[in-house]
Formats: C-alpha cells, structure tokens, sequence
C-alpha cells in the first residue's frame, strides 16, 4: 500500500471506530493515527485467532483496521478510567 491508501484508511477506520464507541473523534490527525495503529492492532488480532477478513482488497483492510481501532480505543478507555465529564 502507498502512502495516500495507508492515510485514507486510517481515517475511515478511526472515524468509523470513534462514531461506533460514542465519541467525537480525535480530530483528522488523530483519527487517522487512531485508524493507522488500529490495522497494526487488527492484523495482530486477526493472526492470532486464525481468522481473515470477509472482504478482499481495500473494503477487508478497511475492515480490519476498523476492528483494530476499537478494540484500541476501547483499551485506551479503560487505562484512561472512562470518558465521564463533570458539568
């Protein structure tokens, strides 16, 4: 993958994860990186439990990633102790 593919699926994969665990986001920034780690973590978890995605091509990566980042993101909540805001 160039580098323009491993950008524009780190965004959709973060922003997808952000949406899907009740958040706004990180920003564009923060998203992307969210969605980048997310593939590492997803190929990782994927690997591990001797699965493939459903999908072949850029939509299974896409997925993938997605599944990686939130798992990420939920790991980052529970080391952060929740997202509760005080009024």
């Amino acid at each position: 993958m160039d580098f323009l593919t491993w950008i524009i699926v780190g965004l959709v994969a973060g922003v997808l994860a952000s949406f899907v665990m009740g958040g706004t986001g990180y920003g564009i920034i923060g998203d992307i990186i969210i969605g980048i780690v997310g593939a590492f973590v997803g190929g990782w978890l994927f690997a591990q439990l001797g699965v493939s995605s459903p999908w072949g091509g850029l939509p299974g990566t896409i997925f993938v990633a997605f599944i990686g980042a939130v798992v990420l993101l939920f790991v980052l909540r529970l080391i952060r102790g929740g997202t509760a805001r005080r009024a």
